[in-house]
């Protein structure tokens, strides 16, 4: 048997994602010839949970480009007709392989709808690539030289990344979700606020709530919508000041009613920082279609 370094295959693996343009949405494994080298090619074919696209997306906003990852629902080529919820994923760069291949359990288990999830990556953790403390923070007097580009970004996700996902794929414009992770969480907080009926749903795990702490606490733009909602969830275990931002903004946000959005917010016994996205997102994304799923329920109780 022929072993090869981890840094060959994370190479081959980039060479094989830079392929799934051409794959396209094809779930079907494909056969490679036994004298296909190892070391040029892991095609990402043979991971059928992950089955779907690729593109790299120039940002005219940001001025920098995006790795789109997005992984489509088992039988989306049987169903042409169909339209699908889409979860746009920040930090995909390490959160699509994780909630993406989630998502297919969730379905499994929790009976939750498929849906088109988008990975918004960087293609790098290094910081001269990977932009997120600027990208993912907004305009403030307490904002460090190197924060305050969530306006740009808001205008690359409502400009640009979702007209084209809308485009390729059979989307569900009113059931668009957004997840994000600590600073991820930030842009969450920051796109619910500013643009409500962007998304139909937020979901903001463990989020940082500075610089411009203030902005949420005061009253967020109004909506034209009222079917928005906005999850926050929260590690008993995080960080201390996570901890207690968190727990400031859910008490502010229990007794008001100039929300644009209902509130929900979760707390995860034992959760720390990152390491439970997997339950900040099986905790909202339930939330999100079972809450629907009740009140359409009820409805229907009503209306017999």
């Amino acid at each position: 048997m022929k072993w090869i370094s981890a840094k060959q295959y994370l190479l081959a693996i980039a060479f094989s994602v830079s392929s799934l343009s051409t794959v396209g949405c094809s779930s079907t494994v494909k056969e490679t010839s036994s004298s296909t080298d190892i070391n040029s090619l892991v095609p990402l074919n043979f991971l059928p949970a992950l089955a779907g696209d690729y593109f790299k997306l120039e940002s005219e906003s940001v001025g920098r480009p995006f790795h789109i990852y997005v992984r489509l629902p088992e039988g989306y080529d049987e169903n042409k007709s169909k339209q699908y919820p889409v979860v746009y994923l920040l930090d995909g760069d390490s959160l699509f392989p994780i909630l993406a291949t989630n998502h297919l359990f969730l379905q499994y288990d929790d009976k939750l709808p498929e849906a088109i999830i988008v990975g918004i990556a960087y293609g790098s953790f290094d910081p001269s690539i990977n932009k997120r403390g600027y990208d993912f923070s907004a305009p403030a007097v307490d904002a460090k030289p190197n924060q305050g580009g969530a306006p740009k970004f808001q205008q690359f996700l409502e400009t640009e990344l979702i007209p084209d996902i809308e485009s390729r794929y059979q989307t569900d414009p009113n059931k668009r979700v957004l997840f994000g992770q600590s600073r991820g969480g930030y842009m969450v907080l920051y796109s619910a606020f500013t643009k409500p009926d962007l998304f139909w749903g937020h979901i903001a795990s463990n989020p940082s709530i500075k610089p411009g702490r203030e902005r949420f606490f005061s009253t967020p733009n109004s909506a034209n919508r009222d079917d928005l909602s906005l999850i926050l969830t929260s590690g008993s275990h995080d960080r201390g000041y996570s901890r207690d931002n968190a727990m400031d903004w859910s008490k502010e946000w229990q007794n008001r009613n100039d929300a644009p959005w209902d509130v929900k917010v979760f707390t995860i016994d034992g959760g720390t920082h990152a390491a439970n996205s997997t339950d900040s997102y099986r905790l909202g994304i339930n939330w999100l279609f079972h809450k629907e799923d009740t009140a359409r329920d009820s409805a229907a109780i009503e209306s017999n």
